[in-house]
């Protein structure tokens, strides 16, 4: 007999196109009709559209587009308009924010006025697409968790680009766009402020990251391991525990000893993975405001071991030592 597998979607099954939940009051239309995707239904659902944006979601848009422009134009500018230079060296190209002589004044373009103006639209796009977030989930009558775990990635964001720049007196300590540059600016952070390890909101933050992919791994296998039983259906699990949710369970008391229900599974999943950016975000808005470095407050605090004292004698060899066996 064929064992059942069920990684990617087996079985496609096509129904008419949904429009949607009727909701008065739209200031917009639906757009964009509805059509089927073959490769998007092996993932998920094979329907596309329609989408709905409303005043916010335009707005997002335009101000996020603006922000591209604007980063796209000044990393092709920085190579002398060359198209083909741009596309070899677009990992490295960046829009550096304003140097330090500067502080939180606004600079002039060519010096990091560009980048000042790139963020606030960047932030302006961010912040409207929450706002579209928030006012869909109600409008359709659900919670609004996916606004607020959402807030949580905003709030990294903000740390990062406008809230510890302003703490310091500088938007020199903001991280500039582009790809390589931002991960050189992470590494020389760490390296500024006595390695980022040792800072305990940035260990939170990295447990809380294995930990939301662990529950992500463990929950997704096992939901598919008792699709079969209709494990998938999982809003009706929770309300009426059948087959799948109890073997689901007893597999992890066999294994654990605990198990989670269908329905904390998933806000155990919420949280790790909301705690992982608002611990991170602690972390960061810490890092030279309070603590200057990292690792002379972790041994300071019994966290780490101090480096051996250099003006000790030194360690001989034993193998260059006479006597000898």
């Amino acid at each position: 007999m064929a064992e059942y597998q069920n990684i990617f979607t087996r079985v496609q099954v096509r129904a008419p196109a949904d429009p949607g939940v009727p909701i008065g009051g739209e200031g917009f239309f639906r757009m964009g009709g509805s059509r089927f995707s073959y490769w998007a239904g092996k993932f998920g659902d094979a329907q596309i559209g329609p989408i709905y944006l409303g005043a916010t979601g335009v707005l997002s848009l335009v101000f996020g587009f603006l922000a591209f422009e604007i980063i796209g134009l000044n990393m092709w500018a920085s190579v002398n308009w060359d198209p083909i230079e741009f596309v070899r060296q677009l990992p490295w190209l960046a829009l550096e924010p304003p140097p330090p002589e500067y502080g939180l004044s606004i600079p002039p373009l060519h010096d990091g006025g560009w980048w000042l103006m790139a963020g606030f639209f960047l932030t302006v796009s961010i912040l409207l697409w929450w706002l579209r977030t928030y006012n869909r989930a109600k409008a359709l009558g659900m919670g609004t968790h996916l606004a607020w775990a959402f807030a949580a990635a905003i709030w990294l964001y903000l740390v990062l680009g406008f809230i510890r720049p302003l703490l310091m007196g500088s938007w020199s300590e903001a991280v500039p766009f582009g790809i390589f540059p931002h991960l050189d600016w992470t590494a020389a952070f760490s390296i500024r402020y006595g390695n980022l390890f040792y800072n305990p909101f940035h260990m939170l933050s990295i447990a809380f990251l294995y930990g939301s992919t662990l529950l992500f791994a463990m929950h997704g296998a096992t939901v598919l391991a008792v699709s079969r039983y209709g494990g998938d259906r999982e809003i009706d699990q929770i309300a009426d525990r059948g087959t799948a949710s109890e073997r689901a369970a007893l597999f992890w008391r066999w294994t654990m000893g605990f198990n989670a229900t269908m329905e904390s599974i998933h806000r155990w999943a919420l949280w790790f993975a909301v705690l992982t950016v608002i611990t991170g975000g602690i972390g960061i808005l810490l890092t030279g405001t309070v603590v200057d470095n990292w690792y002379v407050w972790a041994v300071k605090h019994g966290v780490a071991p101090a480096y051996p004292d250099s003006n000790a004698a030194p360690v001989q060899d034993p193998t260059l030592m006479g006597g000898g066996q």
